[in-house]
C-alpha cells in the first residue's frame, strides 16, 4: 500500500516539474490560428507522457537502490 503512495505522489511531481517545464516553450508559433483547444489538450498530453516517462526514471532508481 505505501508504494501505491509513493508512485502516486512520485506521479504527481513529476507531471507538476512537466507542466513548469513546458511553460518555458512558446506554443504560439506552433498553433494554428482557432486551434486553442487542440493545442491545450497537446499540451496536457505532452505534460502526461513526460511525467510518466520521468516518474518511471525515478521510481527505478528507487527500486535499484532499494528504498
Amino acid at each position: 500500500m505505501i508504494k501505491f503512495y509513493l508512485k502516486l505522489a512520485v506521479y504527481l511531481i513529476c507531471f507538476m516539474v512537466s507542466l513548469f517545464a513546458l511553460s518555458g516553450i512558446d506554443f504560439n508559433r506552433f498553433i494554428r490560428q482557432g486551434k486553442i483547444p487542440q493545442a491545450q489538450t497537446l499540451y496536457v498530453v505532452v505534460a502526461l507522457i513526460m511525467a510518466y516517462l520521468l516518474g518511471n526514471f525515478f521510481m527505478s532508481i528507487i527500486y535499484w537502490f532499494g528504498m
